[in-house]
């Protein structure tokens, strides 16, 4: 395993901690299999023990991932882990993730107990879920500001008792890459049995150095496993990107020198999932996925790409899953063209109902817009998987009035439940109206933390992507909708955030 990177994605687990980015059953299972085509090594697909629809999701990704290690995070107890253990049956290869805090101040603030406590409970927990699995990781939770003789004690002994990887998590985000590095090595320096498990890191991005740390933990430290999310989704700051990660070590490959089996050109579809699923917009200039990753406005970049794409770019565009390629629409553009044209762009139906249904609305927005370009199709692909779903609400038709000196008016059709109701109102402005309509009937009480408007594409044409966060009785949730239309793609994310409002699944936060 030294010259093989094994990536380790943990966007469905830690990823969905981020305020508003929980997903429900079937968006994981979507998100797993695009995982799966990008051919990551290990797919956390949750926290089992935390509520009987993470337990479900976990199940339901362990039953149907094939390639990939499908793993679930349990914290070091029983019952957790023969949850996790449970929910992993039907996996190819299961793995069970098993953490406790070794950090001096989360072993008294938080676990209330000393450190003799944790390193019996450690030991006896990487021994209850070995009888379980063959494949178990165990993580020291704030590890990386733990004592180092206490943390070298522990992972010594959970190795002893059959831990095949070894992660050391900086929780809080405070390494600076050369320290972490160096932190990782020592430890394996000092642990007489640290050749016997994979060595694995888990940076936090608090002060936007977690790809940076991950790199070092690597490359110092000989961590040959990262843990990381897609767009570097996670709570607070986020997590270590998982596209920067993998596109830094293909690309200086003579410097890293490791190998491995992702394949990035799905790297750009799994962004837009993900970003769709949860309301999380990427911003344009993000490495690799941003919108402006790959553009040069300098007029001297701009005739160095076109002499010669290197004196610019050092890596392709298209290698990650970017295309200049698009389709110009009609009313009589081919379904089997759409079709093949999804399929170029990573994105697979479940069924042939679905790829109709898509087409469909591929069709009604070619009546609305004069070119279709990639990330529209990406869009209505993902907004028709995100309403796929059962939903208490739907978008039926608007319409609304604003002219110069005069208070904009919006009247909304919309169901709930199936049937058509209808709301009115004025307001600020269109957009400020149309949701005020839709409130006056729902009364849902919700407090709007978060209003957002992307461009799908460039040009007035554009589809606008709306995301709305909405917070009640202590939940937060996103809603996405997409329109040329940018109110009713508003009223879309409005109705798409009460209807995440509307699930009631407890969740426990864990952090690992």
């Amino acid at each position: 395993m030294a010259d093989k990177l094994i990536i380790f994605d943990t966007t469905l687990r830690d990823g969905e901690q981020s305020p508003g980015a929980s997903m429900t059953r079937d968006e994981k299972l979507r998100i797993a299999r695009q995982l799966e085509r990008l051919k990551v090594d290990v797919i956390e697909a949750g926290f089992a023990a935390s509520s009987n629809g993470d337990f479900e999701a976990v199940q339901l990704i362990a039953n149907t991932i094939k390639d990939s290690t499908v793993c679930s995070l349990s914290r070091a107890n029983d019952r957790d882990i023969s949850r996790a253990a449970e929910a992993l049956k039907g996996a190819n290869n299961p793995r069970i993730h098993t953490f406790i805090a070794t950090s001096a101040l989360h072993m008294e603030k938080k676990l209330r107990m000393t450190p003799d406590q944790v390193f019996e409970q450690a030991k006896q927990s990487v021994r209850f879920a070995r009888n379980m699995v063959s494949d178990i990781e165990f993580s020291p939770e704030d590890g990386y500001r733990s004592d180092m003789d206490f943390l070298c004690r522990v992972i010594e002994a959970v190795i002893a008792e059959g831990a095949s990887t070894i992660n050391v998590p900086d929780t809080v985000g405070y390494a600076i890459p050369e320290l972490y590095g160096e932190f990782i090595k020592t430890l394996r320096e000092r642990i007489p049995n640290s050749d016997k498990a994979i060595w694995s890191v888990h940076c936090h991005n608090d002060l936007g150095m977690a790809v940076a740390n991950s790199l070092a933990g690597v490359k110092i430290g000989g961590a040959r496993q990262v843990e990381c999310t897609i767009n570097g989704l996670g709570e607070r700051a986020g997590n270590c990107s998982l596209e920067e990660i993998v596109m830094a070590v293909k690309t200086r490959k003579d410097y890293f020198g490791l190998e491995m089996g992702i394949d990035a050109r799905h790297i750009l579809a799994a962004s837009r999932m993900v970003s769709q699923t949860t309301g999380f917009v990427v911003q344009p200039n993000k490495a690799v996925v941003g919108a402006n990753a790959f553009a040069h406005a300098s007029g001297i970049h701009q005739d160095g790409v076109l002499k010669a794409r290197d004196t610019y770019e050092i890596m392709r565009a298209e290698d990650v899953g970017w295309t200049a390629n698009k389709i110009v629409l009609g009313k009589l553009s081919g379904r089997n063209a759409f079709k093949q044209r999804l399929q170029e762009l990573g994105v697979q139906m479940e069924s042939e109902s679905e790829v109709n249904a898509a087409f469909a609305r591929f069709k009604e927005l070619a009546d609305r817009k004069s070119e279709i370009f990639d990330e529209d199709i990406l869009a209505l692909v993902s907004e028709e998987n995100v309403t796929h779903d059962k939903e208490q609400f739907a978008f039926v038709s608007l319409s609304q009035h604003s002219e110069t000196g005069e208070r904009p008016h919006a009247s909304i059709v919309f169901t709930v439940a199936g049937l058509e109701v209808k709301g009115s109102s004025e307001g600020n402005g269109p957009v400020d109206a149309s949701l005020k309509a839709i409130e006056a009937h729902v009364k849902s009480g919700a407090e709007m933390v978060l209003y957002s408007v992307n461009a799908i594409s460039g040009s007035t044409e554009s589809q606008g992507e709306v995301t709305v966060r909405l917070q009640n009785s202590g939940r937060v949730v996103n809603g996405v909708g997409s329109d040329p239309d940018i109110v009713v793609a508003s009223a879309k994310a409005y109705l798409s955030a009460l209807n995440k409002l509307q699930s009631k699944a407890d969740r426990v936060a864990a952090q690992g």
